[in-house]
């Protein structure tokens, strides 16, 4: 199947589903609402929150993930939107069980009986990529098997071939798609999605982040059996835990919600900072809580397929970023975004400070339950197209992460202070690798290198004048020929424009000439209107062929 042709059926399925009538809900009181059909049908009995769901199910996992995603915003979504959508991160239509079986056979070699003491044919959750079955080794102990959904990667990769094209188009038609970088976020959302297709990369991060936690009281990753995992096989420890959303069995386990949240927020800047290794796909179907101990409440994390990381670079910004907001200096802010690149050398720092301000005062003195992080970073992103400020990529799961938390964290305990919890830590990060004590061991792990160059370090100081030279030079012969790049780039554009604007002419008089009441005003004889005709459609044409082909 083309692009072309499966954005054609995601046209039909959108259709299908009314999904005018669902628009409608969110565009009432816009001048928008007079565009969708729904203003004038009749609306499908079919509650809206169930076509939505409905709907992504139908598309694929694509876009089951975006569905996933916009489930943890109940701060921007109509509870019953929310509600539908939370089923599609461990309740999606499963695929057949006897297939799954044959899976596991061909995967591992043996059949299900050799392999396991029992095996539960009923799948106990399904999601968009893979379905999940409860088993028991020979050894009795019990385990989980999650299993890859047949033939599924060829429509993944057609669906982000038909986003790639979208992102495109955008990218060529709009200035704020180029500073979002959306060909590269989609990249990115590609492949995130593809390495969650492999079972043996999630099962080295689950590894991974069960070692970053070995006796920590914060978070808890199961047991992976490597023997028994292949790309589209997984076979781990069963976990036996209350599901982060269900805040109705947490409570009824007396369960410290504050201590909870507390640890949710310490978990997550520890990924991010210490560990530099985050759990990038958070959403409630991912996350367990243990309540064997009710007051020291501890996280469980499975599906541990995304994993972010950032450079030192990053980690530095970010960490430096937040310290200033928590500590309300908007004018470090400015300063930071300009030092990185992301505002131009043009832009007033000091009006970007006083926007920052106006932007982030709000936020304070406010407990959890009345921030939004969604409406925070759309004031940013407004701010950033204001000052034409690029918005790196690199950031966009930790970005998608931090929403995950601030979801979890208004379910769990809506009086927590975030900025209490995080900003001890941050302070405590920063000076263990940005202060003196950091420096004085930096400079002592580099000694033995420094004491090598010590001698070369008066030829290497006589010779910087000449290399700063020689880049002056470079860099003028540099912009010289980009002057004259662009400037025959522009005389070829034009070109093609006139070329383009002949072309169309000609077909549009071709056209004319096949209407009637031209032919009898003219009264030119057959053969002859035939071949004039033809002669100028045939100039049209060849002048598109000659446009497609790059002349």
């Amino acid at each position: 199947m083309s692009s072309f042709w499966r954005g054609f059926r995601i046209l039909l399925i959108g259709i299908g589903f009314r999904v005018d009538a669902v628009l409608a809900d969110f565009v009432q009181g816009h001048w928008l609402r007079w565009f969708l059909p729904a203003q004038y049908l009749p609306r499908p009995k079919t509650p809206p929150a169930i076509r939505s769901r409905q709907m992504l199910e139908r598309l694929g996992p694509v876009y089951i993930k975006f569905g996933q995603m916009l489930s943890t915003r109940r701060d921007i979504l109509p509870e019953d939107y929310a509600n539908e959508l939370a089923k599609l991160q461990n309740d999606v239509t499963p695929f057949d069980p006897e297939v799954a079986v044959e899976i596991i056979e061909r995967n591992l070699g043996q059949s299900v009986n050799s392999l396991f003491a029992s095996f539960n044919l009923e799948p106990i959750a399904s999601a968009s990529l893979a379905q999940v079955h409860a088993a028991t080794l020979k050894n009795d102990a019990d385990v989980v098997v999650k299993v890859i959904r047949p033939d599924i990667e060829k429509g993944i990769l057609l669906d982000f071939r038909l986003m790639g094209k979208v992102a495109r188009l955008l990218e060529r038609l709009s200035e704020d798609a180029r500073r979002l970088h959306l060909i590269q976020v989609v990249d990115d959302f590609r492949r995130t999605v593809l390495n969650e297709l492999d079972l043996e990369q999630e099962a080295s991060n689950t590894i991974t982040i069960r070692r970053n936690f070995a006796d920590s009281p914060l978070l808890y990753a199961p047991r992976v059996y490597r023997h028994l995992t292949t790309k589209n096989v997984l076979v781990m420890e069963h976990i036996h835990a209350v599901p982060i959303s269900d805040t109705k069995a947490l409570h009824e386990k007396d369960t410290n919600m504050r201590k909870l949240a507390e640890r949710g927020v310490e978990t997550f800047f520890t990924q991010v900072f210490n560990h530099n290794f985050f759990h990038a796909d958070m959403h409630p179907g991912n996350i367990f809580v243990d309540v064997s101990n009710p007051d020291e409440p501890q996280y469980v994390a499975i599906d541990c397929a995304i994993i972010g990381q950032l450079t030192q670079e990053d980690q530095s910004y970010l960490a430096r970023n937040i310290l200033a907001f928590l500590s309300r200096d908007y004018a470090e802010i400015a300063r930071l975004h300009a030092e990185s690149g992301w505002i131009g050398s043009h832009v007033d720092t000091v009006e970007f400070e006083r926007v920052i301000r106006e932007i982030c005062e709000p936020f304070f003195q406010k407990p959890l339950a009345e921030i939004s992080f969604g409406n925070f970073l759309l004031s940013l992103f407004n701010a950033a197209r204001r000052f034409q400020m690029e918005i790196q990529p690199q950031l966009v799961l930790l970005q998608k992460t931090l929403l995950s938390i601030e979801g979890l964290g208004r379910q769990l305990y809506p009086e927590l202070d975030l900025w209490t919890t995080a900003k001890p830590f941050l302070e405590r990060w920063m000076k263990e690798n940005f202060g003196l004590y950091a420096t004085i061991n930096e400079f002592l792990d580099h000694l033995p290198e420094l004491v090598v160059q010590l001698p070369a370090l008066p030829k290497l100081v006589l010779n910087t004048s000449n290399r700063l030279t020689a880049l002056e030079r470079a860099q003028r012969n540099q912009d010289e020929r980009l002057a004259q790049l662009a400037t025959r780039r522009q005389s070829k554009g034009s070109k093609r424009f006139i070329r383009l604007s002949v072309s169309l002419s000609c077909l549009v008089v071709a056209t004319l000439l096949l209407w009637e009441p031209i032919l009898g005003w003219i009264n030119i004889g057959a053969p002859y209107w035939k071949a004039l005709v033809g002669g100028v459609a045939l100039l049209g044409f060849f002048g598109f062929a000659r446009r497609s082909g790059g002349t």
